[in-house]
């Protein structure tokens, strides 16, 4: 096979989203650096701030509402098959997009291997987002010269979900 087909994971995404500010957005923060210590990852998660003002909710611009992290190279693997045991090793189809990527939601941390209540921190949910990429998809983010990647070197649905399965032994229902 060609090496400039291979499919590999470019990044894992963290995300919790709160939707206010204070006591419960650091007890957010302080799950993802758990999750984080499972894999060895000394990376901080970094708030998120909103973008629109919801009058009802009392939300406004650049009010903090959630955390992430962005999990990279190994340890974006080693992360990824604790969460798909989180879940089961099953996942919907509607779950890749048409470019290759997929994102699966964890109901509560607690389902995550190794991780364990806290009565202090109580129970969060967090959107899992897995970003794959090819060698090769550098032009697009390279400072000099960025281009398009053509549309055969593209990463289809189809293939990303063959690459799911065979890489990491989910069942795609």
């Amino acid at each position: 096979m060609n090496p400039m087909r291979t499919i590999r994971v470019e990044k894992v995404t963290l995300n919790i989203g709160v939707g206010e500010p204070g006591e419960r957005l650091e007890k957010a923060e302080e799950v993802l650096k758990r999750i984080l210590s499972l894999v060895n990852y000394d990376k901080k998660p970094v708030r998120t701030k909103a973008k629109k003002r919801v009058q009802r909710w009392g939300i406004r611009p650049g009010l903090p509402i959630g955390v992430k992290v962005t999990v990279r190279g190994e340890k974006a693997e080693e992360l990824l098959k604790l969460l798909l045991s989180a879940v089961n090793n099953k996942l919907r189809e509607r779950n890749f997009d048409n470019t290759g990527n997929f994102s699966f939601g964890i109901e509560e941390y607690i389902q995550i291997p190794g991780m364990k209540y806290d009565p202090k921190i109580g129970i969060f949910g967090m959107d899992v987002s897995v970003t794959l990429e090819r060698p090769g998809y550098r032009v697009k983010r390279r400072k000099r010269l960025p281009s398009r990647i053509g549309k055969h070197h593209l990463i289809t649905r189809d293939e990303a979900i063959q690459f799911v399965k065979e890489t990491y032994g989910v069942e795609v229902v």
